[in-house]
């Protein structure tokens, strides 16, 4: 088995909080100076710039797991990543016909904008993306995992926006892939406090918001190759693949 790193929850231009330097060549320069083989693409509650970026990671030899980062009805924050640009574009429809829509003031919340290779505004979402779908943590799981996609409980570490924040325990019987560890916690710490975490899969990521932040922790993917069946087999633990959180 190869080691890849990884860095699973990076925000582009797209989400309202996203500096607007985190654009797709930005992010991929970012992460090839920092020797990362593995990108999570994950705006707030939207893929649009997702499918591009890994259209243009393979340049770099970069794998891009496209998705978005998912606010649930709890205000629970989620990570979903699909396989193909088909079960994308059905997750998005997914999000679209959820999310509360409140008008977007981008000189008070943030641009959202869409952008092509050259950086070029194309498009811009003109709800506030950092609003909540109507859809609970348990349905967000089913829809992500019916698309054929990996769903992981974002940061639960975190005073806000997490599993353990908002509900106060990880439900019973939620299925997910990973737990996402952010890199303000020490993992040991972290499963000292919390022993009904210990055996699950965890992910270390960096929620990347500003390029320096980009790889500001990762996880190591063991892997025979850099392919998204590859990534997928280590999140089921298959065939020796798997997932190492530092």
């Amino acid at each position: 088995m190869k080691e890849y790193r990884a860095d699973l929850h990076i925000h582009t231009v797209l989400s309202p909080c996203g500096d607007l330097e985190m654009s797709p060549e930005n992010i991929l320069a970012a992460a090839r100076r920092k020797n990362i083989n593995i990108l999570g693409i994950t705006d707030h509650n939207h893929t649009g710039n997702a499918w591009l970026i890994r259209e243009m990671a393979k340049e770099y030899q970069i794998l891009v797991l496209p998705g978005a980062e998912v606010t649930t009805r709890e205000e629970v924050h989620c990570l979903a990543f699909f396989p193909s640009r088909e079960s994308l574009v059905l997750f998005q429809d997914f999000l679209t016909g959820r999310i509360v829509r409140i008008p977007n003031r981008p000189e008070i919340l943030g641009y959202q904008v869409l952008v092509d290779r050259e950086e070029k505004v194309i498009d811009e979402v003109d709800y506030y993306l950092g609003s909540s779908v109507d859809a609970s943590v348990e349905e967000v799981a089913e829809n992500a995992h019916s698309l054929g996609g990996i769903f992981i409980p974002a940061h639960i570490d975190r005073h806000k926006n997490s599993l353990y924040s908002q509900l106060g325990f990880i439900p019973a019987g939620l299925d997910f892939d990973a737990l996402e560890v952010s890199w303000r916690t020490a993992l040991e710490d972290f499963l000292g406090r919390h022993p009904e975490v210990q055996g699950k899969r965890i992910v270390r990521s960096s929620d990347a918001h500003f390029l320096p932040d980009i790889g500001r922790i990762t996880s190591v993917f063991l892997l025979e190759e850099l392919t998204c069946d590859e990534v997928w087999m280590a999140f089921r633990g298959e065939n020796g693949r798997k997932i190492v959180a530092a």
